[in-house]
């Protein structure tokens, strides 16, 4: 089985150093090859794939297919189409106090995007990690899920640079994935 998830996110908040951490600390067995489009500037401008195959999740041999996002607002039709066919969505949000409108803008935009294909993002599984919770200045984690979690969604902390907090998130969110491909599966069967 294969499941598409989508890191979503404001630009340079960290998206492709999650990427890039899963990539370097996974075998190449389990791997794929790792697609990165970027500008002159070094920011991703389509997105990064990865088919990456975490064995058996929930008794099932799956693979998920990694990608991001472009974090700039100005590819919100490239944003749109890596979201197309999306099983699950971790949101990665700087925890610099600075960027937290456009950690609340990104988030606003991910739930319109998901609107514009008939998704409704209480109903996909979906995770929020609160990234670079290194920096001095990084903000709570309780005022971040005050102004981030409208839903109530699991949270992680991480500093993706070290990988910390990287591989928790993927594991939860992959998790709820499959038990969503599962309800899915039963309701149809059922």
């Amino acid at each position: 089985m294969a499941a598409k998830v989508v890191y979503y996110g404001p630009g340079l908040c960290g998206k492709t150093t999650n990427l890039q951490f899963i990539y370097g600390h996974t075998s190449q067995d389990s791997r794929g090859e790792m697609v990165s489009l970027e500008t002159e500037t070094d920011r991703t401008l389509f997105f990064d794939f990865m088919p990456l195959d975490l064995g058996n999740v929930a008794g099932m041999r799956t693979k998920f297919q990694l990608y991001t996002v472009p974090g700039q607002v100005y590819y919100n039709s490239t944003r749109k189409l890596v979201l197309q066919g999306v099983d699950g969505v971790i949101f990665i949000a700087d925890s610099d106090p600075e960027k937290l409108q456009e950690n609340i803008e990104s988030y606003d935009n991910l739930v319109e995007n998901l609107r514009e294909y008939g998704k409704d993002i209480r109903e996909l599984p979906h995770v929020i990690q609160y990234n670079k919770r290194d920096h001095p200045n990084a903000m709570s984690v309780e005022d971040l899920d005050k102004a981030m979690n409208k839903f109530g969604v699991p949270t992680f902390e991480a500093v993706a640079i070290t990988g910390e907090g990287v591989f928790p998130t993927l594991k939860v969110l992959a998790g709820m994935v499959l038990e969503s491909i599962d309800r899915m599966d039963n309701r149809r069967s059922g």
